[in-house]
């Protein structure tokens, strides 16, 4: 049940709309959920565009924590799988949540990064009546966020009502297999991570959930088996149960008190003098020490000398080898050897004749000077080519007759 009011104040012929709290009522030991709508909330940012008829679809995040505390209460939890989700608070009171609970709600418009605030009341009532016959369900092809919604439970609990032969069934817990232990699922199509619904009633078990409790059914689940047909009935396949991961919890047997401890005198009992330990004997080393030191020493001498024996004393030598050597192939050889001597030695001859002067740098043919002429610094034309100042122009007397 919630109830959101309004209040109005009249100021200079002016409507002012005050918007207050969102109210909700929920008994104790019952499943409560309120769904975060983004449509509702899109209102309150850029109203106005509605009448040029532009309204958009922003991502939305909400946050809640209990007022004046930065968390949650621990009976109420919240998700939200994506911005363009809706969000859900839900969970079950206890007994010690009784009275009012404040939640405080901050949407953030991802597109325009405006906040909105809003607050929920959450009244926790005393039971209405007692659900001693629980039943905890596991529906392995669903995800939280598609099992909170209203009518996906008034489906799971039709489909509980056939198998259980009652209509008074009401939601305890709807919990996610991730919070008891699960493997995140793979991001694939086909891959879920489970729900774990709990359902009470004050009616007794039907026959088909007593053989859960059986061993014959316990012994089917370890070999892979399922239950029968009547009691696997299911008419959307996502609402199937997994009857191998599905529990029975029956409050209405008194559970006994554990056995309260038993209360001795308090005295310890005389155990005699006390006799400590002797100091344990000389322990001698020296088999260690041979063990640890001596024999792997010796062993690596031992090495050392093959290793030399090998290296040093097997070698042939080269007459030897020259003996097993055809003398074809030796003369070959020397052959190959003498000749890259006698070119050795030309290129050595090589270097003690004189470089040609015109192979130098900056040759002058003229002067036979290495280096570029001294030129004054007033000088106006320099030549490019060295050569050039070695020309001399020669101009015949030419006379007139």
């Amino acid at each position: 049940m919630a109830d959101r009011g309004y209040w109005a104040l009249a100021l200079t012929g002016n409507l002012l709309v005050v918007q207050a709290d969102i109210i909700k009522h929920t008994p104790v030991g019952q499943l409560f959920v309120h769904k975060l709508e983004r449509e509702k909330f899109q209102n309150e940012f850029e109203p106005f565009l509605k009448i040029y008829g532009r309204v958009y679809n922003d991502p939305m995040v909400f946050k809640c924590n209990r007022q004046q505390f930065p968390d949650l209460p621990r009976w109420l939890r919240f998700t939200q799988r994506h911005p363009y989700d809706n969000g859900f608070l839900y969970g079950t009171p206890l007994q010690e949540n009784l009275g009012k609970n404040i939640i405080e709600i901050f949407v953030t418009n991802k597109r325009s990064y405006e906040t909105f605030k809003d607050r929920l009341v959450i009244n926790v009532a005393p039971a209405v009546k007692p659900m001693p016959y629980q039943a905890e369900f596991f529906i392995g092809k669903r995800e939280i966020e598609k099992v909170l919604p209203s009518d996906v439970q008034e489906e799971i609990k039709n489909d509980i009502k056939i198998i259980w032969g009652t209509d008074s069934l009401h939601f305890v817990n709807i919990t996610s297999a991730l919070d008891r232990g699960g493997r995140v699922p793979l991001p694939l199509a086909g891959h879920y991570e489970g729900v774990y619904v709990k359902l009470g009633s004050d009616k007794p078990y039907s026959t088909c959930l007593l053989s859960l409790q059986t061993l014959e059914h316990q012994r089917e689940c370890e070999v892979g088996g399922k239950i029968s047909e009547y009691c696997s009935r299911c008419n959307n396949p996502a609402n199937c149960v997994t009857w191998c991961r599905s529990t029975l919890i029956d409050l209405s047997r008194p559970v006994p008190p554990a056995p309260l401890p038993t209360v001795g005198s308090g005295i310890l009992a005389w155990g005699g003098e006390f006799d400590p330990p002797v100091s344990p004997p000389a322990k001698n080393y020296i088999p260690d020490y041979i063990v640890t030191i001596i024999i792997p020493f010796v062993f690596a001498i031992v090495l050392a000398l093959i290793l030399a024996y090998v290296m040093c004393c097997r070698r042939e030598g080269v007459q030897k080898r020259d003996a097993m050597t055809p003398e074809l192939q030796l003369y070959h050889h020397h052959t190959i050897q003498g000749n890259s001597s006698e070119l050795r030695n030309m290129a050595q001859s090589r270097g003690s004749v004189p470089q040609p002067l015109s192979t130098l740098p900056m040759f002058n043919t003229r002067t036979g000077e290495r280096a570029p002429p001294d030129y004054p610094s007033e000088s106006i034309h320099i030549p490019l080519i060295m050569a050039q100042q070695a020309i001399t122009i020669i101009t015949p007397n030419v006379s007139l007759l």
